[in-house]
Parts: structure tokens; sequence; C-alpha cells
């Protein structure tokens, strides 16, 4: 996979995860409050600016309240 493929790849990320989160009328402080991110960081990943990890995927995903797979939905 290129890094373009990859760079793509997480900008759709970033876009399902800000989906998610305000289809369910969050912010970034409600998500920050349910997990270990920082909203700062969570931003970032909204906006397709870092590689992150299955344990930031769970995070996320409990942060938010849904089922980690909902996160890979995109």
């Amino acid at each position: 996979m290129t890094e373009q493929e990859i760079n793509s790849l997480k900008k759709k990320f970033g876009k399902h995860l800000q989906k998610v989160r305000t289809a369910k009328g969050m912010t970034l402080a409600d998500v920050e409050a349910g997990c270990s991110l920082e909203a700062s960081r969570i931003s970032k990943i909204e906006q397709g600016r870092f590689n992150i990890s299955l344990s930031t995927i769970i995070e996320l995903a409990k942060g938010l309240e849904v089922n980690p797979s909902k996160l890979l939905e995109f």
C-alpha cells in the first residue's frame, strides 16, 4: 500500500469517526470524558493526521459508547 493510499484511509476513517460522533450529538470533550484520549488528539484523528493503533480505536469506541467494529465501517 502506498503512502498516498494510507493517507487517504486515515482521512476516510477520520471523517467516519466525526460522523459517528456528531450523529450521537457528542462533542470532542464528551468523547474525551469517556476515554483516555485528549480532545486535541481526537480532533487530529478526525482530520486524518494520526496513524492510529487498535488500542486507540478501542479507546475511541469506549468514549463514543459504541462497539469498536462500528468505527471500522467506513
